[in-house]
């Protein structure tokens, strides 16, 4: 399975068909032929970044981890090839959220009760890192210099404040990722939609979302959602993006203050009440409207276009690709 960062707008792009496919609350079910998982670009994105297989996934972890052990071994230090197939089976919530009672009773599911996070945590107690009674036998300067050694030594300042504002300056390098880098490379080979080749029609993709948010559809849709929430009392809002984004604010900014313990029961439910109030309205305003559909009718009118007027470059970076492969 190939890590890779995707182009930030790609990344927005597939978010906001995910969440319109029903993973966050946000209404408008059902209603038309236009599938939220199948947008005209999907067909795209799929070629460029590949489509999840399990079975050919796993078999290409399984290599990547070999890979490191022997990568790590070179360096000086022991690692036992991670069992990955361990995260197929974590499963933390399978209910359908694109209800008013899902929402009513979990909200975006961002804050969850002490008894699902009691559930997430038996779940990820399951894992088992063979690695860690060998790292934590190290001194604190051995384990970051293993860390280092496997990793890579992360983004700088300059480029973490990339990344945090999206402006897409920040590209991933396997040859600063450590032996999990190299792996990955070897099994998956170079990232042809990040040479200089492809990287005018790259650029075009990267600003296609934030020009479709500007689109009039789009600006209209965007302003009877707000025009909505203000009415339920909720008036700060703009954009059906910010009232997830102002939920996860409470949280962050707990941490941004300096604290170093988790919040106490009182505080997490606090939290939770809020983020119910809020995610309920949305999820009405977004009925009220008939967010989805517009919106994804409006989506796949924009990438049709976008198609059309970049067929011919598309098409020869997907055959480029699928060459590579072979």
């Amino acid at each position: 399975m190939r890590t890779r960062l995707l182009p930030t707008s790609v990344v927005l792009a597939l978010a906001a068909s995910l969440a319109l496919a029903g993973c966050t609350a946000g209404g408008g079910a059902g209603g038309g032929d236009l599938d939220p998982e199948k947008t005209p670009m999907m067909e795209y994105y799929d070629a460029m970044y590949g489509g999840y297989d399990e079975k050919e996934a796993a078999a290409q972890q399984k290599q990547v981890e070999e890979l490191v052990s022997t990568c790590m071994a070179d360096e000086g230090f022991d690692y036992t090839p991670v069992d990955q197939s361990q995260y197929q089976g974590m499963s933390f919530d399978d209910e359908d959220r694109d209800t008013e009672e899902w929402v009513a009773e979990h909200g975006y599911g961002m804050n969850q009760t002490p008894e699902e996070q009691e559930e997430m945590n038996a779940q990820a107690e399951d894992f088992v890192d063979p690695n860690q009674g060998y790292v934590e036998a190290l001194s604190t300067s051995e384990q970051e210099a293993y860390y280092e050694v496997l990793y890579g030594p992360g983004p700088s300042d300059e480029e973490m404040a990339a990344m945090e504002d999206g402006d897409g300056s920040y590209e991933y390098d396997w040859k600063t990722a450590g032996c999990q880098g190299a792996a990955q490379h070897e099994i998956t080979g170079d990232d042809l939609t990040q040479s200089e080749k492809y990287k005018p029609l790259m650029d075009e993709i990267n600003s296609m979302w934030e020009k479709q948010q500007k689109a009039p559809a789009i600006v209209k849709l965007e302003a009877e959602w707000a025009a909505c929430m203000a009415d339920a009392g909720w008036s700060d809002f703009k954009k059906k993006e910010d009232a997830m984004n102002e939920v996860n604010e409470a949280s962050n900014a707990y941490w941004e203050k300096g604290a170093t313990e988790e919040p106490d029961d009182a505080l997490k439910a606090e939290w939770r009440e809020h983020e119910i109030e809020v995610a309920l309205a949305d999820f009405k305003c977004a009925e009220k409207v008939d967010y989805q559909n517009t919106y994804l009718a409006a989506q796949y009118e924009f990438e049709n276009q976008f198609i059309a007027d970049h067929k011919s470059e598309l098409d020869a970076m997907v055959a480029d690709i699928a060459q590579a492969k072979k």
